[in-house]
């Protein structure tokens, strides 16, 4: 069982398997240092991620080496048009005693890689989204219970885009960051090429079990948050909100939809973590800031206004991160 003399103590040692980690999974991937830092926030935050890059830069690598450097079990599915709920949940088969026995699915897993999550159909999506959120899965009226800790991560290609189904803001809303992955620099890519076209490739070693990954996340929910950050995260999110007492001429401007309280939410939670990976013990203004291009990007929806005069979503955030809250 773990124990610290106090909170203070146990944040010194979190913020020190989480440098070891970052050590550890270096060593595999190279560069994308602030995305595997974003990924390591969503899952000591209890969070799911969506990230978004062209194929080709190591998502999937990255997902299987953090997960062998936490100890934990991952499965990856790559959703496909003809790709059925059945197919990630799992489904009742008939027995040699022709009783009717559940067949667990690969969503039985700590970490979860859905590849290409918006080329499978709505039906096939709303089944992940669903187990995602109540953490469980019924079949035939029984509900089984996901693995604990369980994490999602979902990539979806930004280029290709014939034949996929985009997912509904309602449910983009379920993942905690909308994390862009971009290519390396040229110094990384050097890197790359050298460590790779050895032959001999690195296995991560774990850093971090099961229990302290719990505890750590049980911790993060004991981080204090000072009243003036709960109403800087409120008053961020509610100025998103096209045609209501505080929306910003920006949300006016150019969002058909704003923000929704999941953001607030997702705000604080992912500010405690950045709070803690910094050595505070507790978050200010300026982690709710580190963590606002993550958060919104999803969860607010330019008009057509915006489309015409190109302004990105990136774009729109900055302007309401500029605001006096």
């Amino acid at each position: 069982m773990i124990e610290y003399k106090s909170d203070v103590e146990a944040v010194q040692a979190f913020t020190q398997k989480y440098a070891q980690l970052r050590q550890e999974v270096a060593k595999v991937i190279v560069g994308q240092d602030e995305v595997l830092k974003n990924i390591l926030i969503t899952i000591f935050s209890r969070g799911h991620v969506l990230l978004i890059g062209v194929p080709g830069l190591a998502k999937t690598l990255m997902v299987t080496t953090i997960a062998k450097a936490l100890g934990l079990s991952c499965n990856r599915i790559q959703f496909t048009p003809d790709l059925m709920p059945s197919d990630i949940m799992g489904t009742e088969i008939l027995d040699e005693n022709r009783n009717f026995r559940f067949l667990k699915g690969p969503v039985f897993s700590n970490i979860v890689l859905a590849d290409e999550i918006n080329r499978t159909p709505p039906k096939t999506q709303s089944a992940l989204l669903e187990a995602m959120q109540e953490r469980s899965v019924s079949m035939a009226g029984v509900t089984h219970n996901l693995p604990d800790p369980f994490f999602v991560l979902a990539t979806q290609n930004p280029i290709e885009q014939e034949g996929t189904y985009p997912l509904p803001e309602a449910q983009l809303d379920r993942f905690m960051f909308n994390i862009y992955l971009d290519y390396p620099s040229f110094e990384e890519e050097v890197n790359i090429v050298k460590s790779t076209i050895g032959g001999d490739v690195y296995t991560p070693k774990q850093v971090i079990d099961l229990e302290e990954i719990l505890y750590y996340q049980k911790l993060l929910q004991r981080v204090p948050v000072a009243e003036n950050v709960y109403n800087y995260a409120v008053n961020l999110s509610m100025i998103t909100r096209p045609e209501t007492p505080k929306a910003h001429a920006w949300a006016n401007n150019y969002l058909a939809w704003g923000a929704g309280p999941r953001s607030s939410q997702n705000l604080i939670i992912a500010a405690k973590c950045h709070a803690v990976l910094s050595g505070k013990i507790s978050p200010d203004i300026e982690d709710v800031k580190a963590v606002t291009h993550l958060v919104m990007r999803h969860r607010i929806v330019k008009n057509y206004r915006a489309e015409a005069e190109n302004i990105t979503i990136d774009a729109i955030i900055d302007e309401f991160l500029k605001a006096k809250l």
